[in-house]
């Protein structure tokens, strides 16, 4: 077994075979490799198209670019993966940028990290709580918090920029170099490889898959559902907070309308392309993490190839569409 494969939650929880002729074989293949074949593709693509491609510089910027990203996404892999949706990440990354860099600026930079997370930790306990106990359905019910956070984010700086010192030693937190590559990058790593253990590895991780692949079964085994899916969502606004701190002290700015919609949705496109199921009980923290670079390469390979940026957009449009379309055939196949 590849360790490719040891990292990743079994499709669809307990007792769903896959033995089948040619195309279920084909499709089981596809599954395993996921998003790795065309990210390789893209990166040999690009490397050959653009000489500045391979400068270490460009490679780590990437990696800086996407610390937060990365957390974000590999934390909404377990929503997901559990048979929830978090589209709150943006506004609550927005709040957690205000928040830290409201305490950075009064010269609190250990307080600004600790509660910009364990603001997110609150906003992910509360989505949790009104998915299981209020039986809201989890994408309306994170777009309405969503908007909620989002104006106590403008409450917080009254819908001012926050603008901080190169010379604070929240500054650090996010920049100080290690091999040449940024602290926000090591946490990045250590973050996503946590979560990537936690589902594929342990009892816990386990929950989350037979939660989201069929929720009644599990509660007969003795899964408490909604516990676990409360600690998904949990998971997921900490990171978010844990992202808005990051990006804070990385740009030394925050402003309430960061994140947004679109960080959700770049989030939302990176997971599901990096092969999580829309449906849940099926997914891996690793292939999201290379999702969310493969997005990335095609943000930055636009740049350096001079293609407009609108044609971004529509690119990650298409390969929603695509991903989301290959779940639902998969689904279909194996049923």
């Amino acid at each position: 077994m590849s360790a490719t494969d040891q990292l990743e939650a079994p499709p669809g929880g307990v007792g769903r075979g896959d033995s089948g002729g040619p195309m279920t074989r084909l499709l089981k293949s596809w599954r395993l490799a996921g998003i790795f074949i065309p990210f390789v593709i893209l990166f040999v693509v690009l490397s050959i198209a653009s000489a500045p491609f391979l400068h270490t510089a460009n490679l780590i910027n990437i990696l800086d670019q996407q610390a937060s990203y990365l957390d974000i996404a590999a934390a909404g892999t377990l929503v997901l993966v559990a048979g929830g949706i978090d589209l709150s990440v943006g506004a609550t990354y927005g709040l957690t940028t205000v928040i830290a860099g409201e305490l950075a600026l009064h010269g609190q930079p250990v307080l600004a990290i600790v509660l910009a997370v364990a603001a997110g930790l609150l906003v992910g306990l509360v989505n949790g709580l009104i998915v299981t106990v209020l039986r809201i359905n989890p994408l309306i019910a994170t777009l309405a918090t969503s908007f909620v956070i989002a104006g106590a984010a403008l409450k917080v700086t009254s819908g001012n920029l926050v603008v901080l010192s190169a010379t604070s030693s929240f500054f650090r937190f996010a920049n100080a170099q290690f091999l040449t590559i940024p602290s926000a990058v090591w946490m990045s790593a250590a973050f996503v490889a946590v979560l990537a253990l936690l589902l594929a590895r342990t009892t816990f991780g386990r929950h989350v898959v037979a939660a989201g692949g069929n929720a009644e079964a599990a509660r007969l085994a003795g899964v408490r559902v909604n516990l676990i899916r409360v600690v998904t969502f949990v998971i997921s606004g900490g990171a978010a907070g844990l992202g808005g701190a990051i990006d804070t002290s990385r740009l030394l700015s925050a402003q309430a309308g960061s994140g947004g919609s679109q960080l959700a949705f770049t989030v939302l496109a990176g997971i599901v392309v990096g092969g999580t199921s829309i449906a849940g009980g099926e997914g891996s923290v690793v292939r999201t993490a290379i999702g969310v670079l493969f997005i990335a390469l095609i943000g930055n390979g636009f740049n350096l190839l001079g293609v407009d940026p609108l044609y971004q957009q529509i690119v990650l449009g298409l390969l929603l569409i695509a991903a989301v379309a290959l779940d639902v055939w998969a689904r279909r196949r194996r049923r």
